[in-house]
């Protein structure tokens, strides 16, 4: 059994490693070193000529070296004198076979006589006042300054002078190109491996652990992706009937809906090569660096055959060409996309590959990519049901520690419209909860914590608001839950708190009746719900205030969607301006005339103001009421349903709890589910 490699489990452990550049390296810092001590010398301190005068007039120097390469004397001093000044002797300590000191020298004759003349100066003054027979004695025995002439080169630092700058720019030039080779290429990371795939590869050493046990919910989904691995381990069973293996699969679906898990799930399944990557691996600043990474990952999956190659978020490099109106901006772009379409389905065959692609964006996407033998499938993957989030809350719950009372289905219920990946979040906040308040498990309270701390966003008890304010929001709030409580339609609520969470100052949550198509007066009853808050404020103030901001904006968008796309006007007729195919966010031309723009604002205002009249008719029928609840807001600061019945009895609306499933029916709706309203 070879000995893997502990870096790379894939790759063998070399048997001999090979040469490391980096003695290289060690070897040139060397030899510039020694260089530099070849022409080295002692640091020493310069003299001015007064200094030397005085040293010559004691006699206290032995020698003078003339070195004409630097321009300058080297002074050596006596032994004698060493030890009778201070100064000396640190000049020794620096150097002691010298120079001690050193003085620049612009002429090399004139300095020679300055300094014979400097003799002669002291041996006249040291012989004043002496008989001839002194002088003579004097003369014999005076020790001159021996003064010497350096012509030699000190190659050292000549060489090193020249070498230097070259090996620095050649070194910067090096590491830049390695930094950018990091940066933007694969492979070892160097400047010529920029064009080479990114993609992460899996085999049967590094296979995944995630299995299609771990992937809940989206059983639909899961049929389609079994199909597929199973394609990859019998083959046989479909071509020898004379079909041919889908080429790929496209995974659609809003974000955190668990198409990433799926492809890992695929992974951990197929047992075969596995090719993961995002499309911004693709995108580079270098122009064709894009269609090479192509080119190189298809390369090396032929070679990898039969295998999966998974691309997330295709749609940063399968945009549609042509939409974007500057000339040349996308160029490099489509020279990628044009590569990626050649690979999947030109005049080369990739037999044994398997596309797997994912994307929220499916609209955006270029119609060549989309087409039959490249995504021969789009596999959609829709937020769970009611159903599907309680298989999702047994997978999250799995290494939790839950207290007898947790009810995962009465969770499932209380989070319509909640994705995977939100599902998830809400058992990690409730863990995270029931440690902060130092429990031995996880208790329901936890876990409703938990949905309105995502929800809502985190209370913020500290925030100061006056009581003049508070009781706006109270009445605002209140508004909400009684105009909802009396309309059949409007969803029924769960919770109302004037505690702020997040950037609002107080909020309801509904619970939302799960359909898959709604009519007009379903909208209409949840529009009027949804400015029960304002109406309160008018039927008991007799002012506005700028709390609305947020119910004004659901409310507007979903007027104009009843009138502009789903044809719920009688004025506008059985006519729909939406645009799925996303063609419309890239030209400045409304699909109607000025005065249709203008029947749709005046239609918009009424239906609008319709519903907001029967929100007040509705709170001034039950003023007395909402004064009761808003004042057992203010004084719990979050009431629940049975405070609502507590003050206005059973709702006299019964919600029709029986789901009807039909696989056949397809859900045709462009309108987000709202599962609470966040007021102020």
């Amino acid at each position: 059994m070879d000995e893997k490699n502990p870096k790379d489990p894939q790759q063998p452990k070399d048997k001999k490693r090979g040469f490391n550049f980096y003695w290289l390296y060690g070897i040139l810092t060397l030899a510039i070193i020694v260089i530099g001590m070849w022409g080295w010398q002692p640091s020493t301190e310069s003299v001015d000529n007064v200094k030397l005068e005085k040293m010559i007039a004691q006699g206290d120097i032995e020698k003078i070296v003339i070195v004409k390469q630097k321009e300058q004397a080297q002074i050596y001093l006596r032994a004698s004198a060493i030890n009778s000044d201070s100064a000396y002797r640190k000049a020794f300590d620096r150097s002691k076979s010298g120079p001690h000191y050193f003085i620049d020298i612009a002429d090399i004759a004139t300095f020679s006589q300055e300094i014979k003349d400097a003799e002669e100066k002291a041996f006249q003054r040291d012989t004043v006042g002496k008989t001839p027979e002194e002088k003579i004695y004097l003369e014999k025995n005076l020790q001159r300054i021996v003064v010497l002439s350096d012509n030699s080169k000190k190659w050292g630092w000549e060489i090193l002078s020249w070498i230097l700058p070259f090996l620095l720019l050649i070194a910067f030039f090096y590491w830049s190109m390695r930094g950018i080779g990091k940066a933007g290429g694969g492979g070892g990371g160097q400047i010529f491996n920029i064009g080479k795939s990114k993609a992460q590869l899996y085999d049967k050493n590094t296979q995944p652990s995630v299995t299609f046990n771990d992937v809940a919910g989206l059983e639909s989904a899961k049929e389609e992706v079994v199909e597929i691995v199973d394609f990859l381990k019998n083959p046989q069973k479909y071509t020898s009937l004379g079909g041919k293996i889908p080429k790929g699969a496209l995974l659609v679906g809003p974000p955190g809906t668990g198409k990433t898990l799926l492809a890992r799930a695929v992974a951990g399944e197929a047992k075969v090569p596995f090719f993961s990557l995002s499309g911004s691996d693709f995108v580079e600043m270098f122009v064709g660096v894009g269609a090479s990474r192509v080119r190189d990952l298809f390369k090396t999956a032929k070679e990898k055959a039969p295998c999966i190659i998974f691309i997330d978020e295709i749609d940063a490099v399968g945009r549609a060409r042509g939409r974007n109106a500057i000339t040349g901006a996308n160029d490099e772009r489509e020279n990628t996309l044009n590569q990626l379409l050649t690979e999947m389905d030109g005049f080369s065959t990739n037999a044994g590959i398997i596309m797997l692609a994912a994307t929220n964006r499916a609209d955006i996407l270029d119609r060549a990519l989309l087409r039959a033998g490249r995504f021969d499938r789009q596999i959609h993957v829709e937020l769970p049901d009611v159903e599907e989030r309680i298989e999702i809350f047994k997978v999250h719950i799995r290494p939790l520690k839950l207290s007898k009372n947790v009810d995962i289905e009465f969770f499932a219920r209380q989070t319509p419209g909640f994705s995977g990946a939100d599902i998830a979040n809400v058992c990690n906040e409730a863990a995270l909860i029931a440690a902060r308040n130092n429990k031995t498990e996880i208790e329901k309270s936890d876990f409703l914590s938990a949905i309105d701390r995502i929800i809502g966003g985190l209370e913020r008890r500290s925030k100061i608001i006056s009581p003049k304010e508070k009781k706006v929001i109270a009445f605002h709030e209140a508004g909400h839950a009684t105009v909802s409580w009396m309309l059949e339609h409007a969803s029924p609520l769960v919770k109302v708190t004037i505690v702020p969470r997040g950037k609002s100052l107080g909020a309801a949550w509904y619970l939302p009746e799960e359909r898959q198509i709604t009519n007009t007066d379903q909208l209409m009853d949840e529009i009027s719900a949804t400015l029960g808050g304002r109406a309160a404020e008018d039927v008991v103030f007799g002012k506005i205030s700028t709390g609305a901001l947020n119910d004004l904006e659901r409310v507007t968008k979903q007027a104009y969607a009843m009138v502009m796309y789903y044809g719920l006007n009688e004025k506008i007729g059985n006519l729909s301006y939406y645009d799925s195919s996303g063609q419309s966010e890239y030209t400045f031309a409304k699909p109607y005339s000025e005065t249709t723009a203008k029947l749709i604002d005046e239609e918009v205002h009424k239906l609008i103001d319709k519903a907001y009249q029967q929100a007040k008719d509705i709170l001034i029928t039950h003023k007395e009421q909402l004064t009761i609840l808003a004042t057992k807001l203010l004084e719990k600061e979050v009431i629940y349903r049975e405070d609502l019945v507590e003050v206005f009895g059973e709702r006299p609306f019964e919600p029709d709890n029986k789901i009807i499933k039909n696989n056949n029916d397809s859900q045709d709706t462009i309108k987000e589910k709202d599962n609470h309203s966040v007021d102020f």
